[in-house]
């Protein structure tokens, strides 16, 4: 049985509970930010909205300002600096695949994120073979597909019977690719990929994990033991929720495919040789990166895949699993409030956490939480509208989500304003702008360089009234 983190549990308990969840595993930047509160003065911010986008760490801003010095234009400068951005681009495909545990002959193409990777994946599915997918996924697993013969499989209430469902579809043939995500966006909850990569090729398909939320939370081998058949055909995942919010994405798997399938993008730098009316395409990663490459955001990328890979995996593991913890516990806790599950016997979960406040639609619980509180969650539907109908959640609810750079008071503050919230309601008006809960008279300041428009859909915290 867990034992239950309450609003007035002390330091003491807490840390006797929770050991590994008490300070952070790797420094990001705004750690120590300062969040004005509508009622006067301000706290620390607790972002607790890292599954949306992560802060960067620490080691990646730095190496950012090492590398802006010699960013100049890659693969055909001669420069100095070209030399430099090349060597850094080209490198960085070599980190991303070690960090991904892939085969040494996979392609490793740059984007702008994840949902950039499977939309390039989906031009290079081979015609005739039909892409198969869960009702769970994250729109970016979902509307690449539906322009491309396709089939949909409604999840069951377990695990196991979900991967009969999926069994079941494969076994009718014609299936060229099982997309499945690697981790809920929605409720964290991780499938089993070694199975479901087995359950595929068993049926002479492909595996597509899309990775966005897994990969910054735990360990993945693409590969799997050498001559088995279990590992990941294709991986794709982003820089911005892996601690490296610079703009890059990545698309890991089988050159075959995408060497033969539609580049991406027509222009140059993807082509071979090109005349007036017609065209010889490269192959390899230039096939899909046509135009000026994002090198400072590949360089960022796999300088996050490095630290993360320098991670102590247990340590990693237990940070996230103590924190997950004492959120759901503290939650479960509260009267009225309820922590969503999309399985009763998922395998394991990472810091993902849905849940909703019996009452309170849940913009306004998040509005609270941030103009009262000084914390940041995600309120809505997550991109993931049949995932959150099937949760019985059509109008949306709430998540907090955690990494690397979070500790223990984050969460603990969370359980602690929610339950200041259902036993006291809230400590100011609120009113709905441009279809956003916001404070109605919000005194926060911005900052001299940051805009601040009314009517931008929540966006920034908005004075209504003056």
């Amino acid at each position: 049985m867990s034992t239950v983190l309450s609003p007035t549990a002390d330091a003491a308990e807490l840390s006797a509970r929770y050991p590994d969840a008490l300070e952070p595993l790797a420094a990001v930047v705004g750690a120590d930010l300062a969040a004005p509160l509508v009622t006067g003065g301000s706290v620390r911010y607790a972002n607790l909205d890292y599954a949306a986008s992560a802060p960067a760490l620490a080691e990646v801003a730095d190496h950012l300002t090492e590398v802006l010095p010699f960013y100049a234009s890659v693969h055909r400068g001669a420069g100095y600096a070209s030399q430099i951005s090349t060597s850094v681009y080209e490198n960085a495909r070599g980190t991303v695949r070690a960090f991904a545990g892939a085969r040494p002959d996979d392609a490793v193409v740059f984007t702008r994120n994840t949902t950039d990777s499977l939309n390039l994946l989906a031009g290079c599915v081979p015609p005739g073979l039909d892409v198969l997918y869960l009702d769970i996924e994250h729109h970016a697993n979902l509307l690449p597909w539906q322009g491309r013969p396709h089939r949909s499989v409604v999840a069951a209430d377990t695990v196991a019977e979900t991967l009969e469902r999926l069994g079941a579809e494969l076994a009718h043939g014609g299936v060229g690719l099982l997309a499945v995500t690697g981790a809920s966006n929605v409720t964290g909850e991780v499938l089993p990929l070694a199975e479901l990569a087995a359950l595929a090729h068993a049926h002479g398909a492909r595996i597509l994990v899309d990775a966005a939320q897994l990969a910054p939370h735990r360990r993945i081998d693409m590969a799997g033991d050498p001559g088995a058949v279990t590992g990941i055909d294709y991986l794709a995942f982003s820089g911005h929720k892996l601690y490296a919010p610079f703009g890059s994405g990545v698309l890991v798997g089988r050159p075959d495919w995408l060497d033969a399938g539609r580049p991406h993008l027509a222009g140059g730098g993807a082509v071979s040789e090109v005349r007036l009316e017609s065209v010889a395409w490269a192959t390899g990663p230039a096939r899909h990166e046509a135009g000026s490459p994002n090198v400072l955001g590949a360089a960022t990328l796999a300088r996050a895949a490095e630290v993360l890979g320098a991670l102590d995996p247990v340590a990693w593991t237990r940070h996230e699993e103590q924190l997950r913890a004492a959120l759901v516990d503290g939650l479960e806790a509260i009267d009225g409030v309820g922590v969503h599950r999309l399985f009763a016997d998922a395998p394991s979960a990472i810091g993902v956490v849905n849940f909703s406040i019996a009452g309170y639609d849940a913009g306004l619980a998040a509005a609270y939480l941030s103009a009262e509180h000084g914390i940041g969650v995600r309120d809505g539907r997550f991109c993931a509208h049949p995932a959150l109908t099937r949760l019985g959640l059509p109008a949306g609810s709430l998540r907090a989500s955690f990494g690397v750079g979070s500790r223990l008071e984050d969460v603990e503050r969370l359980v602690a304003a929610v339950g200041q919230l259902v036993e006291a309601g809230l400590g100011i008006d609120y009113a709905v702008d441009a279809g956003r809960w916001v404070p109605a008279r919000d005194t926060r300041p911005f900052p001299a360089w940051a805009p601040n428009t009314p009517g931008t859909a929540g966006a920034a915290p908005c004075s209504l009234g003056e």
